[in-house]
């Protein structure tokens, strides 16, 4: 992932905060102001409704009023015009048995009564034509309405009074009652919607409507259709219908009516006996809301984007503030790495902790000059010593071995009886002495080459070398007979047509260590098994003894110098720790690496290096 300077990250960590909380913010305004706006509204709608049922009410008090201004009079025809009403009449007890209005019915008991009822298509004829043909209504096709198969409503509906008339003894003779019908009455919706909402426009539609239903049939209403007519005839949804008129509950909620969406509220109408005739409903145009919470949501954003741009420059001015006296710190730490006796000069930080850190810079880089001189001296030493120790071990290395060459060969002569028979026991004392000799000889050789390489004398000189010819050939040769005391059979698997770019001589110390050690740690009867395989450009060889696994820690510590394994199988095996050192390390110098891995019954050394390509 590509770094970023400190500033930048300053900067981004602040933006992601303030895009962080300008986001929940903008959502948390958003709910507040959604759910503020629908509470005003909700309450908005429950008042216009209960304006709108005053209204209602008052025009049916209206009625009454008039009925108790007015006296009796045996010209009803004018009493209807006094009072405005759309019909009037006078019934006595016998004809009481024919009365079908339920207000003129309760009248008889003695006290007057106002509300509404429905009038059927008998009575509405029985009243006049004129009046019959206004109140009947053809029934529209309503999306969303219940099913129905009818086609024309004939009755109507009816506000009105019925006042008793008594005798000289107190008792009812009869009643006169009157009432309005309501169907197409649009003048006492056009009054309630006055009441309720002050006729108010917006964007050309009227802010608020009003409707009556004859069961759920629209028969006054100042709800407009596509063409600007009265929706007269249309109906309720089948929902408001369930709710308000089969359940007898009032319903608030969001409609689509006719042509706007209005926020609405639909309420029964009850006759004097408690039933569900119709439905009063006044509706609020939600238009006017969404605006308005669109205005706030927008003036809010305003508000958090101002804030954030401001949060943002102060942001950049607490970064600057921060990063340069951190800058100015990182490149002297900078100068510091090529001069010692570089100090950082006062910062003048806003930031105390800035201060002190430079402050404590200056300190450390006054302790690490001091140190580093000190460290300096010793380290002169150290080489002095070095020197002296590499020279030593060359120069005892390099005396030992010629010595040792000449001792070897001479206690081989007399071990094999080149000068005279020995008996067993002075060859068995020979064997031992002989085995002793070569493991001096294998440490004096492995500590001339540490010697080599600590001084850098180990120069590595490439050449075409067969590597079973020249190489492996030679150290099966040389252990010929260690193998045979143990009695492990050799299998060589490795192509006379492998060749090499290597140091024929450096590579044969290594095949002889890992022969050697492969012979040491063998099991008795084992197996010794040499393989060559060549991939990518590189041989690979493989030298697998049967033995005990390696773990994987004992694996770690095998190429390391002085290592040694500390098992009880190994105790009495002679060894410096030094021979798969050099190893390895003379492979890397051939740009081979080496490696052990563990086998079900033993374990296998292997190595790669470059294989030999003619120029």
């Amino acid at each position: 992932m590509k770094s970023r300077n400190l500033k930048t990250n300053i900067i981004l960590a602040f933006f992601a905060v303030i895009g962080i909380l300008a986001v929940l913010v903008a959502i948390f305004g958003y709910g507040v102001i959604r759910t503020t706006v629908f509470q005003r509204i909700q309450k908005q709608v429950k008042n216009d409704l209960k304006i709108a049922r005053w209204a209602y009410n008052n025009e049916i008090e209206r009625i009454r009023l008039a009925f108790n201004l007015v006296g009796p009079s045996n010209d009803l025809e004018k009493l209807k015009d006094q009072i405005g009403l759309d019909y009037i009449h006078v019934v006595d007890k016998a004809q009481l048995p024919d009365v079908k209005s339920e207000v003129v019915r309760a009248a008889f008991q003695g006290e007057p009564l106002a509300g509404t009822r429905i009038i059927g298509p008998e009575e509405l004829k029985g009243m006049g034509r004129s009046l019959y043909e206004r109140s009947v209504i053809s029934i529209k096709t309503t999306p969303k309405a219940r099913p129905t198969d009818r086609t024309i409503l004939d009755s109507a509906m009816a506000v009105g009074y019925a006042k008793p008339l008594f005798d000289d003894k107190g008792r009812v003779r009869s009643v006169l009652y009157g009432g309005k019908i309501v169907n197409r009455d649009f003048a006492l919706v056009d009054r309630i919607r006055h009441f309720v909402f002050e006729n108010q426009m917006y964007g050309g539609r009227p802010v608020g409507t009003v409707t009556i239903f004859l069961n759920d049939v629209r028969i006054s209403t100042n709800v407009l259709d596509k063409n600007g007519s009265r929706a007269i005839g249309t109906r309720v949804s089948e929902t408001v219908y369930k709710k308000v008129v089969e359940e007898g509950q009032t319903w608030l909620d969001r409609a689509f009516v006719v042509t706007d969406w209005y926020l609405t509220a639909y309420e029964p109408i009850r006759n004097i006996e408690g039933e569900v005739i119709g439905i009063l409903y006044v509706g609020t145009l939600e238009k006017p809301f969404v605006d308005m919470q669109r205005n706030i949501f927008l003036a809010f954003l305003g508000i958090v984007a101002v804030a954030s741009v401001l949060a943002l420059i102060l942001a950049l001015i607490l970064a600057q503030a921060m990063t340069k006296p951190l800058v100015r710190l990182l490149n002297a730490t900078g100068s510091f790495s090529r001069d010692l006796s570089h100090r950082i000069e006062p910062l003048g930080s806003q930031v105390k902790e800035i201060d002190v850190l430079a402050s404590a810079f200056n300190s450390m880089a006054g302790k690490l000059a001091e140190r580093e001189k000190r460290l300096e001296a010793l380290n002169f030493q150290l080489e002095a010593l070095n020197k002296s120790y590499l020279d030593l071990v060359g120069f005892v290395s390099h005396e030992l071995k010629g010595i040792l060459s000449s001792t070897i060969m001479n206690a081989y002569t007399v071990r094999d009886g080149f000068l005279g028979m020995v008996n067993f026991k002075q060859r068995k004392a020979l064997d031992s002495v002989t085995r002793n000799l070569d493991h001096l000889d294998a440490t004096v050789k492995n500590f001339l080459n540490l010697s080599r390489m600590e001084k850098g004398e180990l120069s590595v000189r490439k050449s075409q070398v067969r590597l079973r010819e020249d190489v492996v050939e030679s150290s099966l040769e040389t252990f010929a007979k260690p193998m045979a005391d143990k009695g492990m059979r050799v299998v060589n698997n490795v192509g006379r047509e492998w060749k090499v770019s290597a140091d024929p001589d450096l590579l044969q110390i290594v095949l002889n260590n890992l022969v050697g050690n492969a012979v040491k740690y063998a099991s008795r009867d084992g197996e010794l098994v040499l393989d060559a395989s060549v991939a990518d450009g590189r041989v690979r060889v493989e030298i697998y003894n049967d033995g005990r696994p390696l773990s994987g820690e004992e694996a770690g510590r095998l190429f390391r110098r002085f290592s040694r394994l500390k098992a009880e199988e190994t105790r009495n095996v002679q060894g410096t720790g030094l021979g798969l050192f050099v190893s390895k390390e003379i492979i890397e110098k051939h740009g081979g690496r080496i490696w052990v891995e563990a086998r079900p019954k033993g374990n296998a050394f292997i190595f790669e290096i470059p294989v030999f390509r003619p120029a």
